[in-house]
């Protein structure tokens, strides 16, 4: 059995301003709101985020750099605010918004991160049949993305996910299927 705790990073800049993606250094304010937090795991792994390294850090774990946890990729509107490309390109930026099956240019659909963090998750509930605790600390936009995958949730219940800076959850795995985790 695998016990997974996913930790949304701390604040960034880019998650108060609603900017798409980059890669921003946590606000010290929510570094050292994690420093209060108490996580304890056998394996940690972290998005290649600097907010997510950052975070981990500030736990007082030493994260496994993962590539499959990282945010979204939002292509040409990466590091751009949401304001900013509904200004420039209202139509693909609404058409963007209103179905997740759509990808911003040269960027990612919600389906693309479904995938990959389904492939991520299957891997690691597989490893190993002791029991064993793992946290992942990632960009809010990957809970949202776990979340939807273990709940099998289509893509459309993205907006009804609301993942505040440093929220948990936890989820476990037993014969390679991932359940939410209340405890």
């Amino acid at each position: 059995m695998t016990e997974l705790t996913l930790l949304a990073h701390a604040l960034t800049p880019a998650l108060r301003g609603l900017r798409l993606g980059g890669d921003a250094e946590p606000d010290p304010a929510g570094v050292e709101a994690a420093r209060e937090l108490k996580l304890d795991a056998d394996v940690v792994y972290a998005g290649p985020e600097r907010a997510a390294v950052r975070t981990a850090e500030a736990l007082g774990l030493t994260p496994v750099i993962e590539p499959a946890l990282r945010d979204r990729e939002y292509g040409e509107w990466s590091g751009r605010g949401l304001e900013e490309v509904l200004a420039a390109d209202p139509q693909r930026a609404a058409a963007w918004l209103e179905r997740p099956h759509t990808a911003t240019p040269g960027g990612e659909t919600e389906n693309d991160v479904l995938a990959r963090v389904a492939d991520w998750l299957g891997d690691l509930g597989q490893l190993s049949e002791d029991r064993r605790t793992v946290v992942a600390v990632v960009h809010p936009a990957v809970v949202r993305a776990i979340v939807l995958y273990v709940l099998d949730a289509p893509a459309e219940s993205l907006r009804h996910v609301d993942v505040r800076p440093l929220a948990a959850i936890k989820l476990s795995s037993y014969a390679g299927s991932w359940s939410l985790a209340f405890h």
